[in-house]
């Protein structure tokens, strides 16, 4: 299936492992051109060398808001206009609902709900007049259904949805499609550290999720990418799960 993605500019956060890795590799793969960004200088450098000649690396914290409105002009700068933007920007430390002081909220907030809201603000005035853009937010089935222990995820996310749901409306008309992906269990380094080891995770899959598994971290990617395709050009506002059965709720 063509995607219709060749010679598109994406910037994926978060992209030097794990979903996001996933997320670099699968578009680049689609011939687009992608600006790969996570903190670390030498992970992201290592894994944009591993996804190919179609991913350039660029060092940013998604919790650093001058450096989210720097970046996209530094990613124009190096390969274009950016057309895609996944806003994959991580996940906040486990606990429950008062386990957290105050400055670790408003480091969640900045890091899951500000660092996204200004990187869309700066590639929204670009896909408007071009006419054509994507913008996938990574999220988490939490938002349906709360995971206990993860009290910043839990309320960060759901508010994060709240910002692409809204702004989807605004833009559906200008060809930008603004969507989410409710995240199961995929086997990555977070789930591992979460469960204490992927063995403990592969256990629990066995047993809680119908598919009897974890989620491969290509197969997320292979979504994100239909996600930003043309064939996907009627698909926004919207949530959708890729969590092997998991949910109960609607």
């Amino acid at each position: 299936m063509d995607l219709g993605l060749e010679g598109r500019v994406a910037l994926v956060m978060g992209a030097s492992k794990g979903l996001g890795r996933a997320i670099g590799a699968a578009l680049a793969r689609e011939g687009v051109r992608v600006a790969v960004a996570s903190r670390s200088a030498e992970r992201i450098e290592g894994a944009a060398a591993e996804i190919g000649s179609n991913a350039t690396p660029f060092v940013a914290d998604a919790g650093d808001i001058d450096r989210m409105t720097s970046l996209p002009s530094e990613v124009a700068d190096a390969l274009g206009a950016i057309d895609i933007l996944v806003a994959n920007t991580g996940g906040p430390p486990m606990g429950a609902a008062l386990d957290h002081e105050l400055p670790e909220w408003e480091d969640a907030y900045r890091t899951l709900v500000l660092g996204p809201r200004v990187l869309a603000e700066a590639v929204l005035p670009g896909m408007r007049e071009r006419g054509w853009g994507r913008i996938v937010n990574v999220g988490s089935t939490s938002t349906q259904e709360p995971i206990p222990y993860l009290g910043l995820s839990n309320s960060h996310r759901m508010a994060a949805v709240g910002f692409f749901k809204t702004l989807a409306r605004e833009v559906a008309a200008d060809g930008i499609t603004v969507n989410t992906v409710a995240t199961g269990r995929f086997a990555t380094d977070r789930l591992a550290e979460n469960a204490g080891s992927i063995e403990n995770a592969e256990e629990g899959a066995r047993a809680e999720i119908p598919a009897q598994r974890l989620g491969r971290p290509e197969e997320y990617g292979d979504l994100v990418a239909f996600l930003c395709s043309e064939r996907a050009a009627y698909i926004t506002g919207t949530v959708i799960p890729i969590d092997g059965g998991l949910l109960r709720s609607s």
